[in-house]
């Protein structure tokens, strides 16, 4: 496939392996901040070749993990209800909350459909006009613009039925708030592909200069992590601290201005709980007023309950990088993929999960 196997190219993976030996030259610490890469670390057995002194630790990219316990327990409570059918991506069906997961909700009678895409919980709401049809909007900017844009054609073709629960997260303000903390030591970013496809290289730039952080965009394949990571220690190395975009074929420096369009036309900022990082101002976005009657929060009467963290989860300290899985003492003993206590060993983007899958024998 064009823009891909050439990216995983053995041939191109070693010397830049042994370029890599050559840039680092003082110790450094890089938060991947996309699950993403996280999982394309793991998978590609990066971190078994990484060089003496440099370390890669995981952030809060993982929109299923970050989202808060009282949400869970909205979105499953919101399920049990009479005459309501809630649309989801995978990821969010096994997401343990306080009592109980969606995937419990679903085996006890409510309607729980896994789509592939809002538009496919638009058709769901249309062949089922006797149910209000709740998609549960949980991402980031990657996701937003496809939400925003099934909301609009819902208005447009009249479909009373269609509703979003949004829990829609926005970058770079949860890093933001990770940098604030003096307890985090990182000295540089790889800096998400799919959502800086949305919002550009550039919106990292006030980071870099805030912070002194060195900032590469990245791609998924194994040429591209190599690279940036390259990049990042040569920044490091020589103090010449910037944003550089190794993912041009994806991602452009101002990003994608039709998205942004229609996504400010259907939602706005809002203050957003994270699990681990608790509220954030303006790192969220609802629904505005003019479409509300699309929003579930308003049609439900949506309240978010208080939630408490399952007993003995690190998942917040993880997805702060203040610890690894390892540290866990649920980690592969009360807490697997096949009995998740946390999000992170739930979902394929989750911190623990890729741990479990791929690291536990580093």
């Amino acid at each position: 496939m064009k823009y891909v196997d050439e990216y995983r190219d053995v041939s191109l993976a070693r010397p830049l392996v042994e370029e890599l030996k050559k840039a680092v030259t003082k110790p450094l610490r890089i938060m991947e901040v996309c699950g993403s890469h996280t999982m394309a670390v793991f998978r590609n057995g990066l971190r078994t070749i990484l060089p003496p002194g440099m370390e890669l630790v995981s952030g809060p990219g993982c929109p299923v993990c970050v989202t808060s316990a009282s949400h869970m327990d909205a979105f499953i409570s919101m399920a049990d209800r009479p005459g309501v059918r809630v649309a989801i991506f995978g990821d969010l069906f096994r997401v343990p909350g306080t009592k109980g997961s969606l995937a419990e909700a679903s085996s006890r009678g409510a309607k729980v459909d896994i789509v592939y895409s809002p538009m496919d919980a638009l058709d769901l709401a249309v062949k089922n006009p006797h149910e209000l049809v709740v998609f549960l909007g949980v991402g980031f900017e990657t996701t937003t613009p496809g939400i925003a844009a099934t909301i609009l054609t819902a208005h447009n073709t009249k479909v009373k039925n269609f509703t979003v629960f949004s829990t829609q997260k926005v970058m770079p303000a949860p890093m933001e708030a990770l940098l604030s903390d003096p307890a985090l030591k990182i000295d540089g970013l790889l800096c998400p592909g799919h959502v800086s496809s949305i919002i550009g290289a550039g919106t990292w730039e006030p980071l870099a200069k805030k912070y002194n952080l060195a900032c590469v965009v990245s791609g998924f394949e194994t040429a591209d992590l190599l690279k940036s990571l390259i990049l990042l220690a040569r920044q490091v190395g020589n103090n010449d601290i910037k944003v550089e975009n190794v993912y041009p074929r994806a991602v452009s420096w101002e990003g994608n201005l039709r998205a942004a369009k229609v996504v400010a036309e259907i939602f706005e900022p809002a203050d957003m709980d994270w699990r681990g990082l608790g509220r954030i101002p303006a790192s969220g976005l609802k629904i505005r007023d003019k479409y509300a009657e699309f929003d579930a929060e308003v049609r439900l009467d949506i309240k978010l309950p208080e939630a408490k963290e399952p007993k003995g989860c690190m998942c917040g300290n993880i997805l702060k990088g203040m610890s690894t899985p390892r540290e866990c003492p649920l980690f592969a003993t009360r807490c697997t993929t096949a009995n998740p206590i946390g999000p992170c060993m739930v979902s394929s983007e989750g911190t623990c999960a890729a741990y479990y899958k791929y690291g536990r024998d580093e």
